[in-house]
């Protein structure tokens, strides 16, 4: 099976390689910010001129926005803008400029209605003290060493990596893997390279071939499965919040930057915020590593997952459960599964965003009209059955895998089981949509098709 997958190391770099990266990564906030700046100004002119009553065909040449078009302007100037530019990878100022390519592309289609969810706005310049170091290479040499142990890129030559690089470079000898860009980050504290890689992966079969297992995430349980487990949530955030707080404080205690004044922090300032940075960065490891385990288990043991297609980012206007909804991952978890059911050959079966399963008796069917946030156990008033709430929302998950059967993965649509927006007390719902072809054909769920995005 041929798929795009990444791999991400860390790098013990010498103080050296560390100025370099950092030359590197000013140079691509430099050529994206030269490149802004003149998109900017011709777009400026030509309102401007618009509102002299200047005619269209005598207004101010526009700057092409796309990658080649950015690249072409900046081959041109870039001897008067950056002398220097020969010190660093044309790989530094390429990354800047494709950035703003994407940005404005986005922010162009998110305008005209090409592109679906929240508002993009127009790209900003990249600041020195908020934007994360970056740099991205697709050409030139990009090789694991024979050791494993060191990594050789363009302009940069031989960096250390912090763990053997094996498995890829098993997959790179044996011509089964190939590397198509490395990307350079700053981190936590530290540097990261992440190669994107096309590798041909062994197809693998779930232990279980014939099992269905429903996935209900929640915040007192990270998942609880429709077999009857309960995985706990960590709480990575909780457990690490007396510390964060403590470090916060010495980091306020310090001198720290004065952008107005022009002072620069002391070094005390940037070891405290070293420590406190290093302390975040650990719980994000901590978060990812767990959810990275959960998911390849699940991926490996079961043909078909069922979970559903939550609203995270309104879950998060509660300011009462924002932070443990953010500390849980919900999205990520989602999306991990989403590419390792791919993996190994499973299904991924995403219920509809309105589907009620928390207020559905997973015996009887039965609908109840409300059901509060504090009520932890499901009561049936129809058939009787008395059990965890969270429980009763993964059965009925599971349940939506038999409407899903009847489809091939890809296929279309599922019918699902009464996914609407409003309950009526009788146990039926009624359907609140605006007419269209989505509510013609009943669609209440997605089956993901076997051939995502793996990252």
């Amino acid at each position: 099976m041929q798929t795009v997958q990444g791999y991400r190391f860390a790098l013990d770099l010498t103080p050296a390689q560390q100025r370099s990266m950092l030359a590197h990564a000013g140079a691509t906030r430099m050529a994206h910010n030269w490149a802004l700046a003149r998109v900017k100004a011709a777009w400026d002119q030509r309102t401007a001129e618009r509102s002299y009553g200047v005619p269209e065909e005598a207004l101010t040449p526009t700057m092409g926005w796309s990658l080649p078009a950015l690249r072409k302007a900046w081959n041109a100037a870039k001897d008067d803008v950056a002398p220097w530019w020969r010190e660093c990878s044309k790989e530094a100022f390429n990354t800047g400029l494709d950035a703003l390519a994407r940005a404005l592309k986005n922010w162009f289609d998110s305008r005209s209605g090409r592109r679906a969810g929240r508002k993009v706005g127009f790209p900003r310049l990249k600041s020195k003290h908020r934007s994360t170091p970056t740099v991205r290479f697709t050409t030139g040499t990009i090789r694991i060493e024979p050791d494993r142990k060191h990594v050789v890129l363009p302009r940069l030559g031989r960096l250390k990596m912090h763990e053997s690089a094996r498995k890829l470079a098993r997959g790179l000898e044996a011509g089964t893997a190939r590397i198509m860009s490395a990307t350079l980050r700053r981190g936590g504290g530290r540097w990261h390279v992440a190669f994107t890689v096309e590798i041909d992966r062994t197809v693998r079969c779930p232990a279980q071939p014939d099992t269905v297992v429903g996935v209900d995430v929640g915040i007192k349980h990270l998942a609880v499965l429709s077999t009857g487990e309960l995985v706990p949530n960590p709480r990575h955030l909780d457990a690490a919040r007396a510390r964060l707080r403590a470090l916060g404080r010495a980091v306020s205690r310090k001198q720290g930057p004065d952008r107005k004044a022009r002072k620069n922090p002391s070094k005390r300032w940037l070891r405290a915020a070293g420590r406190l940075r290093t302390a975040h960065a650990r719980v994000a490891n901590l978060r990812r590593d767990g959810l990275h385990k959960l998911t390849t288990r699940l991926a490996r043991e079961h043909a078909t997952i069922v979970v559903e297609d939550l609203n995270v980012t309104g879950m998060l206007t509660n300011r009462r459960l924002a932070q443990h909804i953010a500390d849980a991952g919900f999205a990520e978890l989602r999306r991990q599964l989403t590419y390792k059911a791919q993996w190994n050959s499973g299904r991924l079966v995403v219920a509809d965003r309105w589907y009620p399963s928390s207020k559905t008796c997973s015996g009887c069917g039965a609908v109840k009209t409300k059901l509060t946030l504090s009520e932890r156990t499901y009561q049936c008033t129809t058939c009787g059955l008395t059990l965890d709430r969270d429980l009763n929302a993964a059965r009925n998950l599971a349940a939506q895998a038999s409407a899903a059967r009847q489809h091939r993965a890809g296929s279309g649509p599922v019918a699902g089981r009464g996914a609407t927006h409003k309950t009526h007390p009788g146990g039926q719902e009624a359907v609140k949509r605006q007419p269209g072809p989505a509510q013609s054909a009943g669609k209440t769920g997605t089956v993901l098709p076997q051939g995502g995005t793996a990252t």
